[in-house]
């Protein structure tokens, strides 16, 4: 955050911010889940002008192999801004703001994917920044969640960030990037929806404590908004499937019962009836066989061997 005594207008008189946002709205958001053929699990966010590409790869094997903990898996996440994210040309490679932010994405995935489930392995998760426009760790831990449940991992729920903050004396939601860099108090905040856990909470600037108390209120309601968003991209990736051919809508039912519920479980296949027996099958082809093959050249066929085969003669 820049000097609080800046004189730059972030809000107009009328309460409208230089986007045109009031002080309680969100910036656009669009979320697509499945777009990396080859990752496990993937996703794209739009957030605002912001741009980020989530691929996860994993469950697999730790390297180097002394990371490995017998009693429950890792989540590994690594946060890169691209060169061409921002205005000037960035430097490739991670910097210590991207080490301290993958740090913090990997902690709070950790709360709430079910580790215990596979020891010895680790979740790779690869967060890569195409634009930046302000609260590109949040956007990358909204995105990296919905990769996740994307993948199959298992987990408790997804995660909704979001930063908020404090600009011209006024408190607002969903900081854009002037706010961002001219505002006087900036509040990263992540949540698991479900628990109402908080997995991520930093604060840069100053507030009061009752500030403090109507920023985290707004981040909680905006976040019911973006859970619904995440919940929305998970049906949509998976309603194609749920999609009953014609004539096979029984055979759909289970799949479109799953979509239903949002959860990122995997399919269960619809029951079908069992075959009947293979030796049922051959007499049955071996009689339609004998039926229609005609008597040789010369010889008349025996009219009485099924009554002699019957009765246990010889034929």
């Amino acid at each position: 955050m820049s000097d609080p005594h800046s004189d730059v207008q972030l809000v107009s008189d009328e309460g409208m911010r230089l986007d045109g946002r009031a002080l309680d709205e969100l910036r656009p958001i669009r979320i697509e889940a499945g777009v990396l053929e080859r990752a496990d699990g993937s996703c794209y966010l739009e957030w605002g002008s912001n741009k980020v590409l989530v691929g996860v790869y994993g469950p697999r094997e730790v390297h180097p192999k002394h990371m490995q903990n017998p009693l429950k898996g890792i989540v590994q996440a690594r946060y890169n801004m691209a060169a061409f994210s921002v205005s000037e040309r960035k430097r490739p490679g991670p910097d210590r703001r991207a080490v301290e932010i993958s740090k913090i994405t990997s902690e709070a995935l950790e709360c709430v994917v079910l580790t215990d489930q596979f020891p010895r392995t680790t979740v790779d998760v690869y967060i890569e920044v195409l634009e930046a426009s302000a609260g590109t760790r949040c956007a990358g831990l909204t995105a990296a969640s919905v990769a996740l449940a994307d993948a199959g991992i298992p987990m408790k729920d997804l995660v909704v960030a979001l930063a908020s903050g404090k600009i011209n004396g006024k408190l607002a939601l969903d900081l854009g990037k002037a706010e961002d860099n001219f505002g006087e108090a900036d509040v990263p905040f992540a949540i698991v929806p479900r628990t109402g856990e908080v997995v991520l909470l930093q604060m840069d600037g100053h507030l009061t404590k009752e500030e403090f108390e109507t920023i985290l209120e707004m981040n909680v309601r905006a976040a019911a908004q973006v859970y619904e968003l995440q919940k929305q991209a998970l049906v949509k990736r998976y309603s194609a499937y749920a999609e009953p051919a014609p004539g096979e809508e029984q055979a759909a039912q289970p799949v479109q019962a799953v979509v239903a519920s949002g959860s990122p479980e995997r399919f269960h296949e619809p029951k079908i009836a069992a075959p009947p027996p293979t030796d049922v099958v051959v007499d049955e082809i071996l009689e339609a066989v004998e039926a229609t093959t005609p008597a040789a050249p010369g010889e008349e066929p025996d009219v009485n061997a099924d009554e002699d085969e019957a009765e246990g003669g010889d034929i």
